[in-house]
């Protein structure tokens, strides 16, 4: 960056050292006009956020939610991750609750690690499940050590104190799967009210779904594989549970190539297990079942009965890099922000993400929205522009905490559009979300850093193909909540990353070519 703007504090501590000699002796300080500047400011993350909830100390790992009928809150476990952990011991269960995803507050640790020598030394990715019958809160979990991950079990009466059931160890061994990959169990009830364990593991060096039946929550039967995984892949995080008509499985791809989270579909639980059978890849939309970007990963769900919500995490970067993410073949930096989501559920059967309604009503607070610079061909002015060719609009310093609301229409299919943040009139590098058109019918969200020392398209971090919209319409909703930010358009799109520096910068509108309309432009903030 060419330039940057100090803090306030430091602006006026020079300006009364400066004014402290005049010949009254008198200081007069002025407070910088933030709002009438364009220049790169270099903020910082504050420790604690407010949207989507990290630790003040380390961050969130493998959400594990879970709607409390008791009282009527989604509680939501986690594996606590610190910048430095034990080598041995590590990822103790922490976690928070929430009514409606606007706030959390924190539960603190839950579920410690074991000792050195114990099955569970590190924890991995569990559930829970609520046993009305007895008032009985079971947590499975994985128990993690460098030879072996087992599924373990911790019960509680209050959901505040948990004690660890040392009696219970489920080996994948014992039917045949694989000793060191056994983890991540979850629970669903079917139809005729059998509840199964579904466990990601192995079986012969290929990736499948292990099922484990009961009747009381306790007691745990081998049933077989549940659900073959394509092309000897790894399902992490699984997911299965009845929306509606259909079942569904959500599951977080663990190859390198892709690190996102998808699902499969079916009206049966038969329909569902055919979607992978002998590779079938019967995938359930016309973008294999994706659901965000590589900036959303380990999602898993819990419904209050109404609605069904989404909880994964975003990545921090290695150095605060916007560009550091992970792109195959190396993999992301593991655990960051808790990122919440409503799942959409189409007619069709079909899912995608969409705006959490407790989130959205934080932002209670209007923004006035000031064009601070322009290029190309732009008209217009307030909350309504044209642009065309490569043009752009430079509005005003966001907030820390942003809702940004407006709706483009493009004249054609194949027009370019999209937004820039941390971008400053003299900005050598800022950040961009395009919109870009694939083909004459589809478009997919990219991330490009621009300006003169740019790398342009950021590989790894771009979004799925989706249909262009018919009438060329775009109704774009952005959340930034410091350094996080989820995009949705038109409900059928969601887009999370990670962008450093968002905050107290401004941010355009850009055409890259072809001409847009801009409207409905507003900008909220708490």
């Amino acid at each position: 960056m060419k330039t940057m703007i100090y803090s306030l504090a430091m602006a006026t501590t020079l300006l009364a050292s400066m004014t402290a000699c005049s010949d009254d002796d008198s200081i007069v300080l002025t407070q910088k006009d933030w709002d009438g500047t364009t220049t790169y400011f270099e903020p910082t993350d504050e420790n604690t956020f407010g949207t989507y909830y990290k630790p003040y100390v380390g961050y969130v790992g493998d959400p594990m939610p879970f709607y409390d009928p008791q009282d009527e809150t989604f509680k939501v476990m986690y594996l606590q991750n610190y910048l430095v952990n034990d080598a041995t011991t590590y990822h103790p269960i922490w976690a928070v609750s929430t009514q409606d995803g606007g706030s959390y507050t924190s539960l603190g640790e839950l579920i410690p690690t074991g000792g050195d020598a114990e099955a569970d030394a590190a924890i991995g990715t569990g559930c829970t499940y609520y046993d009305e019958a007895n008032k009985l809160y079971y947590t499975y979990y994985t128990g993690h050590t460098a030879s072996q991950e087992v599924v373990m079990r911790a019960t509680s009466t209050d959901f505040k104190t948990w004690a660890k059931d040392r009696s219970f160890y489920l080996m994948g061994s014992t039917d045949g799967y694989s000793t060191t990959d056994f983890r991540d169990p979850c629970i669903f009830e079917d139809e005729d009210g059998t509840y199964h364990m579904i466990i990601a593991t192995t079986e012969n060096g290929g990736g499948v779904l292990a099922d484990y039946t009961s009747s009381d929550l306790k007691n745990w039967t081998h049933a077989g594989v549940f659900m073959n995984v394509m092309w000897d892949r790894f399902y992490e995080c699984p997911d299965v549970f009845k929306m509606g008509n259909w079942w569904y499985l959500v599951y977080s791809e663990k190859h390198a190539a892709i690190r996102k989270v998808q699902y499969f579909k079916g009206s049966t639980l038969d329909e569902l297990k055919a979607c992978t059978a002998d590779d079938a890849g019967l995938w359930p939309d016309d973008h294999e079942g994706f659901l965000d970007s590589r900036g959303f990963y380990a999602g898993k769900t819990a419904s209050d009965g109404t609605n069904r919500y989404i909880w994964g995490w975003c990545p921090y970067r290695s150095g605060e890099d916007n560009t550091a993410i992970g792109a195959y073949p190396n993999e992301p930096e593991w655990s960051g922000n808790m990122v919440m989501q409503r799942i959409i559920q189409h007619s069709d059967g079909t899912l995608t993400l969409g705006e959490v309604e407790g989130i959205s009503n934080k932002f209670t607070s209007t923004a006035t929205v000031t064009s601070m610079a322009q290029s190309g061909t732009v008209s217009g002015s307030g909350s309504s522009y044209s642009l065309s060719g490569e043009s752009y609009v430079l509005f005003n310093r966001l907030n820390v905490h942003n809702k940004i609301s407006f709706t483009v229409t493009t004249s054609g299919a194949s027009d370019k559009f999209g937004f820039s943040f941390v971008r400053g009139t003299d900005s050598d590098v800022y950040y961009s979300i395009i919109v870009n058109p694939e083909s004459d019918t589809t478009r997919k969200i990219n991330f490009e850093e621009e300006g003169t020392d740019g790398i342009g398209f950021v590989d790894g971090i771009d979004g799925y193909v989706f249909s262009t919209p018919s009438d060329n319409t775009y109704d774009i909703t952005v959340y930034t909540d410091n350094s996080v930010c989820v995009v949705y358009i038109n409900d059928n799109v969601a887009y999370t990353n990670r962008i450093y520096g968002t905050q107290k910068n401004c941010w355009s509108i850009n055409s890259y070519s072809g001409s847009i309309e801009v409207s409905n432009l507003q900008v909220s903030y708490y």
